[in-house]
C-alpha cells in the first residue's frame, strides 16, 4: 500500500513537469514543491545579453555569429548550469504585432534556445523589451494588453519544449515605482502562461527596477511553480561607476575602491563636478561596503523567500568594467557569490561578453577573465 501511495504522489507531481527522480527530491533543500526543485538547478548561471536585446541590429548575420555553440560549450565547460537569455519581444512580432510570431526570427531563436540546452544548460527566455515598451506598461491598458498577448503566443510556441531545460522569465526590470500596478500586470499575465504551458517554471519579480526593494514589496501569486527573481548591483556608486546611462553622478567615476571607507574614498570626491555628486560618493564610503553588508543585504533576500515559502534568484549582478579596478570588482564579486551560497540563492551574473563581461574577444580567439572566474568559483578555466 505504502508503495502504491508512492507512486500514485510520483505519477501526480509528474503531471507538473518533474521526472520521478525530481519528485522524489522535492522533499530536500530549503523547500519542497516543484519551484524548488527547478531553482535548485539555478546556482551559476550568465546573461546572454547585447544579442537577442539590448542592440539595435538584429539581422541575421548579427544573431548567428555574436554569440555562439562554442560560447555555450565555454559556459558550460566554465560549471555555469544556466544561461538567462535575453530577448526583446518587438523583433520577434510579425508586423508589429503581438498575436503572432516573424518565421525567420523565431526561427533563429528556436536553434538558439536548442543549441543552449543541447551542452546541458538550463536557458531563461528573459522578456527583456527596450524602454518605449517599457515606458508604455507603466501608463496604459493597452499596452498590458500587448504585452498579455505576447506572452501568449509566445508561450504556445514553447509549450513543447522540456519544462525541466526551458525556463520563462515575465518580464526583465519593470522600472515604474507602482508597484501594486506591476504587481496587478503580474499577476494577470501567469495565469495566461500557465492555462497554455502547465508545467514550465515562470520566473516573476517585483517593481522599481527588479531590485531587492521591488521584491521585498510584492506578494506572491498563487502558483506553486514560480521563482522570484531580484536583481542586486548595490551599491551603484562603485557597480555602475563611470556608466553613462545610469545618472550624471557616476559618469566621472574611476577606479572606486571596495570595500569602502570614508578614507578610501576621499581621494575621489574631486571627480564629482556636482554636490549631489559628492554626497553620494561620501555615502559610499560612510556606509563600509563589505563582505559582512553585502552578506546583510543578501539575507534579506533569504528572509523574503523563507517568510513566503518561495524560492528566490538572482538574475543579475555584476559591475561595469571599463573604469573599475580589475582586483576591487574581482572583491565585490567574491563576496556577493559568497552570500548567495550562504544563503542558498542561486545566480546569474551580469554579463558574458558586454560591459561587464567575464569574456573578451579579440581577432577571433575568446579570453575568458580568470580573476573574474575564480571569483564566482568556477572551474575549468
Amino acid at each position: 500500500m505504502k508503495k502504491f501511495l508512492g507512486v500514485l504522489v510520483c505519477a501526480l507531481i509528474v503531471m507538473t513537469g518533474a521526472s520521478c527522480i525530481e519528485a522524489q527530491s522535492l522533499g530536500s533543500g530549503s523547500g519542497s514543491g516543484i519551484a524548488f526543485f527547478r531553482a535548485a538547478h539555478l546556482k551559476r548561471g550568465i546573461n546572454l545579453s547585447m544579442w537577442y536585446a539590448q542592440d539595435w541590429d538584429y539581422s541575421a548575420k548579427h544573431l548567428e555569429e555574436y554569440t555562439t555553440a562554442d560560447d555555450f560549450r565555454l559556459v558550460k565547460s566554465l560549471g555555469f548550469d544556466h544561461a538567462r537569455l535575453s530577448i526583446n519581444p518587438e523583433p520577434l512580432m510579425a508586423g508589429g504585432k503581438p498575436d503572432a510570431l516573424d518565421p525567420e526570427a523565431i526561427a533563429r531563436l528556436d536553434k538558439t534556445v536548442a543549441d543552449i540546452t543541447a551542452t546541458g544548460l538550463i536557458v531563461i527566455l528573459d522578456i527583456h523589451p527596450e524602454m518605449p515598451f517599457m515606458d508604455a506598461l507603466g501608463k496604459g491598458d493597452a499596452s498590458v494588453a500587448n504585452l498579455l498577448t505576447f506572452w501568449k503566443t509566445f508561450a504556445s510556441h514553447y509549450a513543447g519544449t522540456d519544462p525541466s531545460k526551458v525556463y520563462f522569465e515575465v518580464l526583465n526590470e519593470p522600472h515604474f515605482d507602482d508597484a501594486y500596478r506591476w504587481a496587478g500586470i503580474q499577476a494577470s499575465v501567469i495565469p495566461a502562461i500557465r492555462t497554455i504551458a502547465s508545467r514550465h517554471t515562470i520566473i516573476a519579480t517585483g517593481a522599481k527596477w527588479g531590485g531587492v526593494e521591488g521584491l521585498k514589496l510584492l506578494e506572491p501569486v498563487r502558483d506553486d511553480n514560480v521563482i522570484y527573481s531580484f536583481h542586486d548591483y548595490d551599491p551603484m556608486t562603485f557597480t555602475h561607476q563611470g556608466a553613462n546611462w545610469v545618472g550624471e553622478s557616476l559618469k566621472p567615476l574611476r577606479k572606486v575602491p571596495y570595500p569602502s571607507t570614508e578614507e578610501n574614498v576621499a581621494p575621489l570626491l574631486g571627480l564629482e563636478s556636482t554636490e549631489q555628486g559628492k554626497k553620494d560618493l561620501a555615502w559610499y564610503g560612510k556606509q563600509h561596503w563589505d563582505s559582512k553588508k553585502v552578506d546583510e543585504e543578501i539575507a534579506t533576500m533569504a528572509e523574503w523567500g523563507a517568510k513566503h515559502h518561495v524560492p528566490v534568484w538572482c538574475g543579475e549582478f555584476g559591475v561595469y568594467r571599463t573604469y573599475s579596478d580589475p582586483a576591487a570588482r574581482d572583491a565585490w564579486l567574491h563576496d556577493m557569490r559568497v552570500a548567495f551560497e550562504a544563503h542558498h540563492i542561486g545566480w546569474s551574473m551580469w554579463d558574458y561578453q558586454g560591459g561587464f563581461a567575464i569574456v573578451t574577444k579579440a581577432n577571433g580567439k575568446t579570453t575568458v577573465d580568470k580573476g573574474v572566474a575564480d571569483a564566482l568559483g568556477l572551474h575549468g578555466q
